[in-house]
């Protein structure tokens, strides 16, 4: 029913923007997406989708390639990436944006956002460099939130200045992003999972 129904969508840039050293930059960012989504995809009681911003038919069926057979795999606006992720996952009670960076975020940091939502109009996952690593929100999606049109660069500060009410933004604990060689080493070897990533960093 879409008065429970939860999903859960990664959203992964049309094009890659960096790589570690002597790597590619798009293999850097399809392994991202696929150990983001793998973390996803592993949660109970949540619909799985995957956004692909700014990206043509092309660029979604290479993403689409990397996801379970049946997931819905779309593109979104890139200029207002999240809410239009929002949008297309509907009919849906509550849906949750991750940012295809964080391949080893822990699964539960979703769930406190979901269980947020119950009384806030729009739950986050603050990343370590001051942007946001997931973003939830309730659907129909409160209207300042659809003025703000939060994306994953949205300062923390200009949710808490826009917001109508004390209780309207619930902020998760924090995570970290991969958006430069420094953020290599928050990656824990000893922790499952983001083997795509682990994989290519191991290459020579």
């Amino acid at each position: 029913m879409t008065g429970d129904r939860r999903v859960v969508v990664v959203v992964v840039p049309a094009a890659g923007t960096w790589a570690p050293p002597g790597r590619d930059p798009e293999a850097w960012r399809l392994a991202l997406a696929e150990d983001t989504y793998e973390v996803l995809a592993g949660l109970d009681r949540v619909e799985v989708a995957v956004a692909v911003a700014g990206g043509d038919e092309e660029a979604v069926a290479e993403v689409s390639a990397l996801t379970w057979p049946g997931t819905p795999t779309y593109a979104v606006d890139p200029d207002r990436p999240v809410l239009h992720a929002v949008e297309l996952a509907a009919p849906a009670a509550t849906v949750v944006a991750v940012s295809h960076d964080v391949p080893d975020l822990p699964g539960l940091l979703i769930g406190k956002l979901f269980r947020a939502l119950s009384t806030a109009d729009i739950a986050v996952t603050p990343a370590e460099d001051g942007t946001l690593a997931a973003i939830g929100v309730n659907v129909p999606t409160a209207g300042w939130v659809s003025e703000t049109a939060p994306t994953f660069d949205t300062a923390l500060s200009e949710l808490e200045a826009r917001k109508p009410r004390r209780h309207a933004v619930a902020i998760g604990p924090g995570w970290h992003r991969l958006r430069s060689a420094a953020d290599i080493a928050r990656l824990d070897p000893g922790l499952e999972g983001w083997d795509a990533t682990r994989s290519l960093l191991r290459r020579s």
